[in-house]
């Protein structure tokens, strides 16, 4: 059976600051603020959250089905997945604009400044989602502010059930429409920041979240998650990395862990503690599409 992925597809252009930004930004000057960061290391990878999760997926041995766009310039991003084995038969290509571009400069801290540039993504609401025998699972990641409204009211529609994951895209929702989203989903996975957005802006608590949906779940790094269900919290410890080298996609090989225990009808805790190994295993390599599962030394 096959999750449907919604998210960008994007080229990230990852920088490494060989500092830390703390040191070099004045807190009593930021209404003038102008720095300059001196980054001898840069790549560029494959990444994007649809791409991203969908990526952990199938290298979990799931059926990924990315839903996103991509410009004049993503040609070799859908022959990678086709190599790869991920299906791209929802992934729409536009001749006149870029795919989506992000640009991470990460200090020795691993905190990142990021610069995103939506490109093709801004037409990603032009996908739609209708049901289907094949498709068991779903999830609404950072998208366009259409594609993301209109992704959820279609997975609902369909009778689809499905993750809401609104990440760095939750602050262009007012409470009213997170609320909707809530309401729409199954589940809803946020990190610690987004969790604290996301109560503030709709009024509700975890606990409060917990209960209109089948699962809430909180990932706080390197201290692992807190998972709610039914206004009851239970811990999941982080796994520790090998080495902390990279953090980019940390999170999107998460949410690909969560989607497919979800598919095994796994409880929400045994999903937020494969998304926690997976987690682990990604932060320790460069970039967020180059790291490898070994299916059997994880139990799989």
């Amino acid at each position: 059976m096959a999750a449907v992925i919604c998210g960008s597809l994007a080229f990230d252009t990852i920088m490494t600051f060989e500092g830390r930004f703390a040191d070099q930004i004045l807190p009593d000057q930021l209404h003038i603020l102008n720095v300059s960061f001196l980054v001898p290391a840069l790549r560029r990878d494959f990444g994007g959250c649809a791409g991203n999760i969908a990526y952990s997926l199938n290298a979990l041995g799931g059926t990924a089905l990315p839903m996103a766009t991509v410009g004049s310039d993503g040609a070799d991003y859908v022959a990678r997945f086709k190599d790869l084995g991920i299906g791209t038969e929802f992934v729409r290509e536009l001749a006149d604009t870029y795919t989506a571009q992000c640009f991470i400069t990460t200090d020795l801290a691993n905190n990142q400044i990021t610069a995103f540039h939506p490109g093709a993504m801004q037409q990603a609401h032009l996908n739609t989602i209708s049901a289907r025998s094949d498709i068991r699972i779903g999830i609404i990641s950072p998208d366009g502010r259409d594609a993301m409204l209109q992704h959820a009211e279609q997975f609902k529609h369909a009778g689809i059930p499905f993750v809401f994951d609104p990440g760095q895209g939750l602050p262009m929702f007012n409470g009213d429409e997170l609320a909707q989203f809530i309401e729409q989903a199954d589940w809803v996975t946020v990190n610690d920041y987004e969790g604290k957005m996301l109560s503030e802006r709709t009024g509700w608590n975890e606990a409060d979240i917990s209960r209109r949906v089948r699962g809430l779940v909180v990932t706080l790094g390197s201290e692992g998650c807190d998972v709610w269900v039914e206004g009851e919290k239970t811990h999941v410890p982080a796994v520790k990395p090998e080495a902390v080298v990279d953090p980019t996609g940390c999170g999107d090989a998460w949410r690909g862990a969560l989607l497919f225990g979800l598919e095994q009808e796994w409880d929400l805790a045994r999903c937020a503690a494969l998304g926690n190994r997976i987690g682990a295993l990604k932060v320790a390599q460069r970039g967020p599409q180059n790291y490898q599962i070994d299916l059997k030394a994880i139990g799989l």
